[in-house]
């Protein structure tokens, strides 16, 4: 029986292991997808919030040319932490099922194995399901709520649903790719959670006219070739190629609720032990963006990387006062 199985290879689950690791307990990190998943699905163009050190997990180095890494020096980052780790890590296996056993422990099934572990670290992070519109014509293939690349929208008529970081990155990469694009934003200016740098550039881009913005404003419908926006003056028609739907991602609130974890009614945090991470199932703890429910901007890499040496402290402290 392993001491820790750690669900989600992402950086956080990295950190996790490392921590499982240097603390003398087993442990397997088991992640559905390629090495830190998520970081590998944002837009190839993508430069971080943070620095590189308050990336770094373990306490290991991340060294960049510039300030604020790129996509890619991260992946490669990571990918170097796990390999000179020699972490014990399974990728492209997702696990199914999450049982309490009898004797204490859990058992952990996976698309290709069985697992028990005396304790279970959750760190899937948030970035697998998006967080739909429910409008007519959301389903039609020009409608996107992921963003690789903007030069896969060059010439084209391009609608951008929301305000928040990836939609402006969205709007102004299409744009300066020779887009035409419409931004429409539920409240009445540029969220303030993006970054300082950009948030002037977007905003000037607006007021010359190069990118149109409906503030106040939803879209209603979605056609082939053409889109309906309500606005504060009515509701108009334009015409559209694609449409990006820049409207968030969610944790995978089903599996939590399926293994017995308790969610609010309103945000659907699940419940936790803040000062040590533990949930409401004994042995069952929570890492990273996941804690935050629905409010998926309060947790991240730079604050969420303390939660491995929190788990994991206590569960060595159990195992010695035990």
């Amino acid at each position: 029986m392993l001491d820790i199985l750690i669900i989600g290879g992402g950086p956080i689950g990295i950190a996790c292991g490392l921590a499982a690791q240097r603390a003398g307990l087993s442990y397997l990190i088991v992640e559905k997808g390629c090495l830190v998943n998520s970081l590998f699905n944002y837009p190839s163009t993508m430069t971080f919030f943070s620095t590189s050190e308050k990336l770094e997990i373990g306490g290991i180095p991340f060294v960049t040319i510039s300030n604020k890494p790129v996509r890619a020096e991260a992946l490669e980052y990571y990918r170097r932490v796990a390999v000179s780790n020699n972490m014990n890590i399974n990728l492209f296996e997702e696990v199914t099922n999450i049982n309490k056993q009898t004797k204490g422990g859990y058992g952990i099934t996976t698309a290709k194995a069985r697992y028990l572990a005396k304790n279970v670290i959750l760190s899937t992070g948030f970035y697998d399901i998006a967080v739909n519109l429910d409008i007519p014509g959301e389903n039609l293939p020009k409608v996107q709520h992921y963003y690789k690349d903007p030069a896969y929208y060059a010439m084209q008529k391009v609608v951008v649903v929301g305000s928040s970081n990836s939609a402006i990155d969205v709007a102004l990469e299409t744009y300066r790719k020779g887009a035409e694009v419409t931004l429409v934003i539920r409240g009445s200016e540029i969220s303030h959670r993006v970054k300082y740098w950009v948030r002037p550039d977007i905003i000037n881009r607006i007021k010359e006219g190069s990118i149109k913005a409906y503030f106040n404003s939803n879209l209603k419908a979605i056609r082939e070739d053409e889109v309906d926006i309500e606005t504060p003056e009515g509701a108009i028609t334009i015409p559209n190629d694609f449409v990006m739907a820049m409207t968030g991602y969610k944790p995978n609130f089903d599996f939590l609720k399926k293994m017995g974890i308790n969610l609010s009614h309103d945000k659907f945090i699940p419940e936790y032990n803040a000062k040590t991470m533990e949930s409401n199932l004994p042995g069952l703890y929570l890492a990273g963006v996941v804690v935050g429910g629905m409010d998926t901007h309060l947790w991240f890499i730079e604050n969420s990387r303390v939660h491995a040496d929190m788990i994991v402290n206590d569960i060595v402290g159990k195992r010695v006062s035990g």
